[in-house]
């Protein structure tokens, strides 16, 4: 297979972690000989800073004409003014509004090495495997109007929350065709108690289910799918649910893992073109010191060579790599260990573990 991938680096650890998954595909590519041309392009604080954009026109263009895109992450303390009128985070909304990546995917699935690092119990953690499909382009993050202006002497902020019933339906739809593949049931998330918006998606996710008479729909409001999350994970198998929802749900998710570091993710659309990146942020805080875990985005790997180079084998192997370089004790600082290793030394356990078990 020929094919362009755009390199996104982007702010703090994006580059460190987005450099052992560029590792990845270059030994996929290697192993199985594929043709990668891997263009790099900036986004967010450095875009910033370098062209006065956190989504260069460039990078767009180059996005737009891709088979796929590897994303680190935007931001970081040199943008957090709250006054700012424009932000890093700004570009990767921009790219996933100008590209139509409506579905946002996030896979958790436990490793059993690393029950030990997560807070809950290792019995409510044994054979947690779920899927988050959260609606990306449209609700609070998008919604007009919202600003902030001074009435009566008070500063007042608005935000609207909106969807139409094709946003809610074809988000809904891909999460079934997943449950299809997986254990058939699908757990539609709202806060149809209080929010229009809610009561819109359930009515809509019951019409869905319809054409899907093997899966089972269950719906949950917010506030308990929460709770549930952390008290019988076991219970879910695709989670499907709004913008700001799934955003939040997805990072408590990282707890049953026992860190962000271990999440990858992929923004899609119906196509093949996707934007792949770990869940983790940009973790200023660690950035430049060669500790961050590239596990998520090694993961993101994979789930870019499934979902739009329809490269399964290979995804799957680069799956096997990492439970196997875990499995033989690889680990980074967020992972425990008593002597956790660099970025760079675990892309290359990783690395150094493809097609071994094959092999064997």
């Amino acid at each position: 297979m020929e094919a362009k991938i755009v390199v996104l680096p982007g702010d703090g650890i994006g580059p460190e972690v987005v450099a052992e998954g560029v590792k990845l595909l270059r030994a996929v590519a290697d192993r199985y000989g594929h043709h990668f041309a891997l263009e790099e392009y900036p986004i967010g604080g450095v875009a910033m800073a370098a062209a006065g954009s956190p989504l260069p026109g460039s990078t767009l263009n180059a996005c737009r004409t891709a088979a796929a895109v590897l994303l680190g992450a935007v931001g970081g303390p040199p943008w957090d003014d709250p006054n700012a009128p424009i932000r890093p985070e700004d570009g990767l909304l921009a790219l996933r509004r100008e590209l139509g990546l409506y579905a946002n995917l996030r896979p958790v699935k436990v490793v059993e090495e690393l029950m030990e690092g997560s807070p809950l119990r290792p019995e409510r953690l044994h054979g947690v495997d779920l899927l988050i499909v959260r609606e990306l382009t449209g609700g609070l993050y998008f919604g007009q109007p919202r600003g902030r202006e001074v009435i009566d002497g008070q500063r007042t902020a608005v935000d609207t929350l909106k969807y139409s019933e094709e946003e809610i339906r074809r988000v809904v739809h891909l999460a079934f065709e997943f449950a299809e593949q997986r254990r058939q049931l699908v757990t539609s998330v709202d806060k149809a108690n209080v929010l229009e918006s809610s009561r819109l998606w359930r009515q809509v996710a019951q019409e869905v289910s319809a054409s899907f008479p093997g899966v089972r729909l269950e719906h949950q409001l917010v506030d308990a799918a929460a709770m549930r999350l952390v008290s019988n994970p076991r219970a879910f198998d695709v989670i499907v649910t709004e913008n700001l929802f799934g955003d939040i749900l997805s990072d408590e998710a990282s707890v049953l893992v026992g860190s962000l570091g271990m999440l990858p993710s992929a923004s899609i659309r119906a196509d093949a073109l996707g934007v792949y990146e770990p869940v983790h942020g940009s973790a200023p805080d660690i950035a430049g010191q060669g500790i961050a875990n590239p596990i998520g985005a090694i993961l993101s790997v994979s789930m870019l060579l499934r979902h739009s180079l329809g490269l399964e084998q290979e995804a799957a192997e680069v799956e096997l790599a990492v439970q196997t370089a875990l499995a033989d004790g690889a680990r980074t600082a967020d992972l425990g260990g008593e002597h956790p290793m660099t970025t760079a030394q675990m892309g290359e356990a990783i690395v150094s573990r493809l097609g071994s078990r094959a092999a064997a």
